[in-house]
């Protein structure tokens, strides 16, 4: 609030009633704070036993973790979030004074990924108990030396809410180096149920009837059954086309 004024800017005069207000607003930002959070434990030693006795150490997401809990969900956000590889997050954090080794970074993931495996693998159990699921794939850009990679990103989705399903819906997803058929077939090994996708021929032998542990029923997905025939439409307006122009040329 900026102070009122006490006097009148023309005249001078100090009769002054308030008519209204105007307020400005202005987008600002606080720059991130780094901090290191000491925790003391008093050491006693006892008179009778010689025993030395001390307080339990702070948990530590990761054990005998050197990052607390925001930091390791900001790294790992970052990465995944975001697609910020660590090497420009380490320079990022070493600009703002909080210098981490790139090394050191990775072994976080590595850390975070083991720790969070019981909840992923609760969501998986869960999307794959779905009576029907709904999987595709899409392309990642891989960083590679020199080069940028070709990776696959494959999803299996679970939402019933459309059939009246009460479960809650979810998705699961996997990544692979390329689009080789042993990865969704890997991925649904143990699944038996509806699986909509496209016409991959990877998803072939989940559809086999003597499959272990049950048959999975496909649901051809019409947009891309339909693809065909918008083809067909398309040859036949050009060759329309190219025999119309051939007719009105002259000779």
């Amino acid at each position: 609030m900026i102070e009122a004024p006490k006097s009148c800017a023309c005249c001078g005069g100090s009769r002054l009633r308030k008519l209204g207000e105007d307020v400005t607003r202005t987008l600002e930002t606080t720059p991130r704070q780094w901090k290191v959070l000491e925790t003391v434990r008093e050491k006693f030693t006892c008179r009778d036993c010689e025993k030395v006795t001390e307080a339990p150490a702070p948990f530590h997401v990761v054990a005998r973790g050197w990052a607390g809990p925001s930091l390791l969900a900001m790294i790992a956000f970052e990465k995944f979030g975001q697609h910020q590889p660590l090497n420009r997050q380490a320079e990022r954090y070493a600009l703002e004074g909080a210098p981490i080794a790139l090394s050191t970074m990775a072994d976080a993931v590595g850390s975070i990924c083991t720790a969070l495996d019981p909840l992923r693998r609760l969501i998986e159990a869960h999307v794959l108990s779905a009576e029907r699921l709904h999987g595709d794939d899409t392309t990642v850009p891989v960083l590679a030396k020199g080069k940028t990679d070709t990776g696959r990103c494959w999803v299996y989705v679970r939402d019933d809410a459309p059939f009246g399903g009460a479960g809650p819906p979810a998705a699961m997803f996997y990544y692979s180096r390329d689009r080789r058929g042993e990865h969704p077939q890997g991925h649904l090994a143990n699944y038996s149920g509806i699986l909509q996708a496209d016409a991959y021929d990877g998803y072939g032998k989940l559809y086999l009837a003597g499959r272990e542990p049950g048959p999975i029923l496909e649901a051809a997905c019409w947009a891309h059954a339909r693809r065909p025939f918008f083809a067909m439409a398309d040859i036949e307006a050009s060759a329309r086309r190219k025999a119309a122009g051939k007719k009105e040329r002259p000779l």
